[in-house]
Parts: C-alpha cells; sequence; structure tokens
C-alpha cells in the first residue's frame, strides 16, 4: 500500500488483507527507522461462503512486520465482530487452530510480499538466501 503512514499510532486498529482473509491488530508502536509496525493481534476474519468465521487472537504472539502492508480498519468492518469477540472471555491460551490459522496467514502473505518485492528479506530486514 502506497498511503501515508500517519494513522500508524498505538492503539490504533490496523488490518492485514490475503486472500479471503483480514488480520486486525492494535498498533503498539510504529519504529519509523525500520518501516516497521508492532502489532497485536485481536482478531482474524474469514470469510466462509455467507458467514464469516471470527478468530479469537488475543493471546497469539505480537508482530513485528513492514508497515506499508497495514490499512487503517474502518470502524463500519471492526466493530461487529470486535463487539462479538469482546462479549467473550479471553482464553488462557491461544488454541492449537486459531495457531495454525495465524501462521498459515502470516506465512502466505509473508510469501506474497517477497514475490511481489522480486527479493528474500525477513520482516525484521534481514536478507536470505532464498530458503
Amino acid at each position: 500500500m502506497d498511503m501515508s503512514l500517519d494513522f500508524l499510532q498505538p492503539g490504533q486498529i490496523v488490518s492485514l488483507e490475503y486472500g479471503d482473509s483480514n488480520l486486525y491488530a492494535e498498533v503498539i508502536q510504529f519504529i519509523v527507522s525500520r518501516h516497521l509496525c508492532w502489532v497485536r493481534p485481536l482478531l482474524m476474519v474469514t470469510l466462509i461462503q455467507e458467514s464469516p468465521l471470527i478468530t479469537d487472537l488475543r493471546d497469539a504472539s505480537d508482530l513485528l512486520w513492514p508497515a506499508n502492508l497495514f490499512r487503517p480498519a474502518l470502524d463500519t468492518e471492526i466493530i461487529a465482530s470486535l463487539s462479538q469477540l469482546l462479549a467473550k472471555e479471553p482464553k488462557t491460551e491461544l488454541d492449537s487452530d486459531a495457531k495454525q490459522q495465524l501462521n498459515q496467514f502470516i506465512h502466505q502473505l509473508w510469501q506474497a510480499y517477497q514475490e511481489e518485492l522480486g527479493k528474500v528479506e525477513s520482516p525484521l530486514g534481514i536478507r536470505g538466501n532464498g530458503d
């Protein structure tokens, strides 16, 4: 995304999109010098036929991710899902299905990002050999 990164403020809800899924996360910090965003995942919404599948990710690990891949989440797209999520008590630990879903989403998104850039680089700016 080629937009101003001014929206990356602590507490802001942002979205990463890939395929039929949106990962919504809260910005913890924008690392200006590295153009990275430290976010805390909240939920993932996957469109399955007519109804969305909402996965609670409040206990997932934080992410450092290229800031230019985020977009601000619109209130109209997140409020219903977030209110359903907040009505439930958070789990004491992330279940294995949710963890697998998040890992798969991040892996696929990162591969697509690498292909778009035409080079191999990790979210932390460490270059690899393509393995």
